[in-house]
């Protein structure tokens, strides 16, 4: 789920404006309110636009909502960093330089130096090290990681990994982490551009799924990134072909094979996907089947914004006209910048196609007039 990161003197008032504005919005019958709703509060995770325009929701539900919008578990957790300035300001620093466990962030130090040895003769000595986790409040993902998930460089801290990155990771492994960190350092390592830049994403795929992790769950985060080397090396090792994954890598052959036996949540993926690639057959089948051009993509997929921004932002012209023809609707505002789809269209550097999002939209308001 994307976040919105704190700034770096943040405001509580401020905050608490922003759950009034929140309650304000939804009482206006503004969507992408209702979509902010959806993905921070979980009691209305499956509701409707019009389930929630009619909850009679409180101030410490809106309160709640932007304290996950905003990378906390709650809203104490968020007004008790905020309090304490020394937490707050830390937030600009890299991981790395935030980790108060003097072993932990040794052990980071001798990974990110790819010394081999003396991270095995630490991790000896400290037999719990491949187990511990930090904190890392405020942040979109890697909120609480394991030292094994550091070997991803994702999100960046440096921009490179050593050359052994692989025999580093080998190190870590040997050393017993929980199960659940060797499968999110999968999908750390399948969702990131470091570990491709460096060669080293496949094979460490290779050596995390040896390990046991479950490729499965990695294959989805992997095609919304456009990781296709590592899409193909997740098959390789046993993921399963789903819906999203096949509108993602335009496979229509697969993915006619797979919709009529696919659910719900897969088709609200694909459309988000075959979208967001320039798929346009595939997002006629979708939208031929009776997926809804307007909702906004589903969590793990984009969902601060719905397929006409990333067709948009993407300059895919067939898929952008087709949404638009299907009576995609011009004026949504993603939940993140508060930005139309033309918008998104200038700002991808597709000045014709945000002309083409404008006219149409005029043409859209002249008509309901």
């Amino acid at each position: 789920m994307p976040v919105k990161p704190l700034p770096s003197n943040p405001s509580l008032d401020h905050l608490r404006h922003q759950a009034k504005d929140l309650l304000k919005g939804l009482a206006a019958h503004r969507s992408d309110v209702a979509q902010r709703l959806r993905e921070f509060h979980p009691r209305f995770r499956e509701a409707t636009d019009a389930q929630l325009f009619a909850a009679p929701l409180r101030l410490s539900d809106a309160q709640f909502a932007i304290a996950r919008e905003r990378g906390f578990p709650s809203w104490p957790s968020l007004k008790a960093f905020v309090e304490t300035p020394a937490l707050a300001s830390r937030m600009s620093l890299p991981h790395h330089e935030r980790i108060d466990d003097g072993d932990f962030r040794r052990a980071v130090d001798l990974l990110d130096a790819g010394d081999a040895n003396s991270l095995r003769a630490l991790l000896k000595q400290n037999p719990d090290l491949a187990r511990r986790r930090v904190a890392f409040p405020g942040g979109n993902y890697f909120q609480n990681p394991a030292l094994l998930e550091f070997v991803a460089e994702n999100p960046v801290r440096h921009g490179t990994l050593p050359g052994n990155i692989v025999e580093v990771a080998q190190v870590i492994l040997d050393a017993h982490p929980e199960a659940s960190a060797v499968d999110e350092t999968l999908g750390l390592v399948s969702t990131g551009r470091v570990p491709r830049e460096s060669r080293a994403q496949v094979p460490l795929i290779e050596l995390l799924c040896g390990h046991g992790a479950d490729p499965n769950r990695a294959l989805q985060p992997a095609a919304s990134h456009g990781e296709f080397a590592a899409v193909s090396a997740l098959i390789h090792r046993g993921a399963r072909m789903t819906p999203p994954v096949a509108a993602a890598l335009g496979d229509l052959e697969e993915f006619r094979r797979l919709l009529p036996v696919s659910t719900a949540d897969e088709r609200h993926g694909a459309l988000a996907l075959a979208a967001q690639f320039g798929h346009a057959e595939i997002v006629r089948l979708l939208l031929e089947a009776g997926e809804d051009p307007n909702r906004y993509n589903p969590p793990g997929f984009h969902s601060h914004s719905t397929p006409l921004h990333q067709a948009a932002l993407a300059g895919h012209d067939k898929v952008v006209r087709l949404l638009v023809e299907r009576n995609a609707r011009l004026d949504l505002m993603d939940t993140i910048w508060q930005g139309v789809p033309a918008g998104w269209a200038e700002h991808g550097g597709h000045p014709g196609l945000a002309a083409y999002l404008r006219a149409q939209e005029t043409a859209k308001a002249r008509t309901n007039e």
